[in-house]
């Protein structure tokens, strides 16, 4: 359990400008998609691990119970059995009591143990699941920004390919190569105005980083304390 704990602050703590930077620099969503794996592997991780607690505090809530009532017919069963005079079987009943009080004891600190570990679990998931939706984002955000790159090199690579068509002496042709290049130079105006678009809406989401993690850590508060 803490490993896993240890695994999901250092995931939590990572930082995503720079991921988002990596992928940038790398031309390539593959570096975020591998924090995504990451991610959900650890989500699976917690998903299992709050399963088994939560089972094992319905379980010591239960045997609380079950022995609570034992407890309070024994105790009545010592009263009677005093009233009686049969002081040997009473205090066989006390010793009997003894035994299943000291029960009741371990399973009360065990479950408060094990509810602290859940309400922490609890905690944490919400806290990944925030982090999943925060990357998700970006990496959509970082494969548009990189397609409208990719289309603007292939722009540029078009343009200069027509340098020589138009130089090559033909007016005809010459004209032709021109006005292709007028569009091409249009649909690099329009792929530089996309980026410059791009730019900003990452620029503006990774800025707002800070906010979505305040809101996230908010929210784990309010669902643990419903």
């Amino acid at each position: 359990m803490a490993s896993l704990m240890e695994k999901v602050k250092t995931l939590l703590g990572a930082n995503l400008h720079a991921l988002v930077d990596s992928g940038l620099k790398a031309n390539s969503v593959a570096v975020v998609d591998q924090y995504i794996r990451q991610i959900k592997g650890n989500l699976e991780s917690l998903r299992d691990a709050l399963v088994t607690i939560g089972g094992q505090v319905k379980t010591l809530r239960r045997r609380h119970v079950e022995l609570s009532g034992k407890a309070k017919k024994l105790d009545r069963d010592i009263d009677i059995l005093l009233g009686e005079g049969k002081e040997e079987l009473a205090a066989a009943a006390q010793r009997k009591l003894n035994s299943v009080n000291h029960l009741i004891d371990s399973y009360s600190e065990q479950r408060v143990w094990q509810e602290r570990e859940c309400e922490s679990l609890s905690g944490a998931y919400l806290k990944v699941e925030a982090k999943l939706a925060m990357v998700m984002q970006e990496r959509g955000e970082l494969q548009a920004l990189q397609d409208v790159a990719r289309s603007k090199e292939i722009t540029v690579k078009a343009i200069e390919s027509l340098g020589d068509l138009a130089g090559a002496g033909d007016v005809d042709v010459a004209r032709v190569a021109e006005s292709i290049r007028e569009r091409l130079d249009r649909a690099s105006v329009r792929t530089e105005m996309l980026a410059g678009q791009f730019d900003e809406q990452v620029d503006e989401m990774l800025g707002r980083r800070e906010i979505d993690a305040q809101l996230a850590e908010r929210k784990a508060r309010i669902a643990a304390e419903s």
